[in-house]
């Protein structure tokens, strides 16, 4: 708060005497402003609240709050989002892909066991007809 004060001229360092102002250099700095050593920054920022005015503080306050709020509800829900997407790849990708893996194992070994019975009737020649030829030979026309 402004405390007024009001003030002789005649007594003043800044009066309109040519004398008063040569002597007015030595009282201006005998008035220099000295800082408090214990005053950190944070209170010199403090003081300057009564430099903005109250409706002023109170909308940057608003905004800031408002903007605070969305910041946490954007985060709950990115948060809320990542969670959802990992349990549903845990619990529904990661068995998916091993059952493929696996399936894709079983067709490996099916097309192994192709590729040898292939190279054994080739090794054998033909002089040994393939496993279905065997089985017609081995029943009885008759039946």
């Amino acid at each position: 708060m402004v405390k007024v004060e009001i003030v002789d001229e005649s007594n003043s360092p800044y009066g309109s005497d040519a004398a008063s102002r040569t002597s007015s250099s030595t009282s201006l700095s005998s008035v220099s402003s000295e800082l408090d050593a214990d005053e950190s920054f944070l209170d010199r920022l403090t003081a300057l609240v009564d430099i903005v005015p109250p409706t002023t503080r109170h909308a940057i306050s608003d905004r800031v709050s408002k903007s605070a709020s969305l910041l946490k509800r954007g985060g709950k829900l990115a948060g809320n989002l990542v969670w959802i997407l990992t349990t549903s790849a845990l619990l529904v990708a990661l068995p998916l892909a091993l059952v493929l893996e696996d399936e894709a194992k079983i067709v490996a070994q099916e097309r192994e066991i192709l590729e040898q019975q292939k190279g054994q009737q080739q090794m054998l020649g033909p002089m040994y007809p393939p496993p279905e030829q065997q089985q017609k030979a081995l029943v009885p026309p008759g039946f």
